[in-house]
């Protein structure tokens, strides 16, 4: 059984796929217009977490995450690189792959773009014009007509009379010659800076609306009404908000049984941005040592309906990267685990993803994946690997008993989607320059005598999650454990 926060409902409520055989979702996927960067990275990584702890927990799951190559971005930054549209958003889409691919997430089942789904939207604008919640103006853009329908705001609780009153005029993008403030563009009439992105339809040259597109692609792919939609919790609205409209007009039904919204990550305390210096991609965080999955235990260590606090700097402002390094540790102590019960087992081939769906609940860790169970409590899940291990009398385990907690063990960690390091890659560690660089100040310290700085900088040294020992040849680094 899985459980999770609905927002719409504002409850906890027990998954179970509409058609009783397959669970199918939808989760808004990234704008490819420039890298992702790990707050991007938090959402779909949860994502990946449900997913999996979906199919371990026995459901068969039908994953669609869209690809928005449409949109106001990806149009002015195509046109200011001098690419086409197509082949600017296929370089990014490629470099969100190999992100996805480092982090272990599961590919989608499907991965539709907007712009080969710009018939499906143009067909959508058609029917909601015949039913009377869309118009079209003079310059030739089409708007939906949000007094049209009744129930608008039901998710985000948007009050009835906050647009009456022109509050949330920021549901479009961009200002056309609307008839209420509130309403929000379908199709958008062809302006000189889209240059050569634009397309024909009965309205005239130009492009879709980009709320438009995940109704259409959602409509086309998992039918009507489906089980479960997903996205960051800035999509509340207007993005999931204006869906809901626009799909539930057409349809009369329900758009999605159940709505998944994840929290913002953090950085240091404060809002990730470039201007700030505190923006960080996959790559960037590999380029000074650390691994990604490294990256995805911090992403999943806090509750998704929790913001995460990313710490990257140490007290003095450097950047120490704490909470990667205690990722580091936690996942060295897991495997240590790991080891110690591969040794009782005597032989053990860790199983396939594949094979774990039909694994056998382990007793010791079953706590862990039912943590994942309800409401995807991930930080609960890996707080209970951790008391498992204190209390798990490892040495006194049978062959056929070590086996079967490994395979429990194997099953929380492939739900949380963790590769653990082996003995070889623990070896093959490179000690970061700024360590070794402290290192050698502390050698020339205890040189002159300097007995206090020495301790200083092995303290920081310490810190900063590595060991220092020293040696008749001088010293030598390791990870701390």
């Amino acid at each position: 059984m899985m459980k999770l926060f609905d927002t719409m409902s504002r409850s906890i409520r027990t998954l179970s796929p509409r058609d009783g055989e397959t669970f199918r979702f939808y989760c808004c996927g990234p704008t490819v217009y420039g890298p992702a960067h790990i707050g991007n990275f938090r959402t779909f990584v949860l994502q990946d977490v449900f997913r999996r702890t979906m199919e371990l927990s026995g459901f068969r799951t039908y994953h669609v995450r869209n690809l928005t190559d449409l949109d106001d971005k990806t149009i002015r930054d195509a046109q200011a690189s001098k690419k086409s549209l197509s082949d600017f958003t296929a370089y990014w889409r490629d470099r969100f792959h190999e992100d996805g691919h480092r982090l272990n997430l599961l590919s989608p089942h499907l991965e539709p773009s907007a712009v080969a789904h710009i018939p499906h939207q143009i067909a959508m604008i058609a029917e909601l014009m015949e039913k009377g919640h869309a118009y079209a103006s003079a310059d030739g853009s089409v708007y939906y007509r949000v007094s049209s329908f009744a129930q608008y705001g039901r998710l985000s609780r948007l009050d009835q009379r906050e647009l009456r009153e022109g509050a949330s005029g920021a549901i479009s993008e961009d200002e056309y010659d609307k008839d209420s403030v509130s309403d929000f563009a379908l199709w958008k009439a062809r302006r000189e800076e889209d240059g050569v992105n634009f397309w024909e339809s009965p309205w005239g040259q130009g492009r879709p609306g980009w709320h438009l597109e995940c109704s259409a692609m959602c409509r086309e792919h998992l039918g009507e009404r489906f089980d479960l939609h997903s996205g960051g919790v800035d999509l509340i609205f207007p993005h999931h908000e204006n869906e809901i409209a626009q799909s539930e007009a057409c349809t009369g039904q329900t758009m999605a049984d159940h709505w998944f919204h994840l929290t913002h990550l953090l950085v240091d305390g404060g809002k990730m941005s470039k201007s700030l210096g505190n923006f960080y991609t996959i790559q960037q965080l590999i380029d000074v040592g650390f691994d990604p999955i490294e990256v995805r235990y911090v992403l999943i260590s806090s509750h998704y309906r929790q913001p995460l606090n990313f710490v990257a700097k140490d007290a003095d402002g450097k950047e120490t990267f704490p909470a990667l390094l205690g990722a580091r540790q936690a996942l060295r102590r897991i495997a240590k685990l790991h080891q110690s019960l591969v040794q009782m087992a005597g032989e053990f081939e860790i199983p396939e993803y594949s094979r774990l769906l039909e694994v056998q609940e382990g007793a010791s860790f079953q706590g862990a994946f039912e943590a994942l169970q309800n409401d995807l409590n991930t930080p609960d899940a890996l707080g209970r690997i951790f008391s498992t291990a204190k209390t798990l009398k490892v040495g006194s385990l049978s062959a056929d008993e070590a086996i079967r907690e490994l395979l429990g063990l194997h099953r929380v960690l492939a739900a949380l989607g963790l590769l653990l390091p082996s003995h070889e890659e623990e070896k093959s560690i490179e000690v970061p320059a700024e360590i070794v660089e402290k290192a050698e100040s502390r050698r020339q310290a205890k040189l002159e005598k300097n007995w206090a700085e020495a301790d200083r900088l092995r303290d920081e040294i310490t810190a900063m999650g590595w060991k220092l020992t020293d040696t008749k040849e001088g010293y030598e680094l390791c990870p701390l454990n």
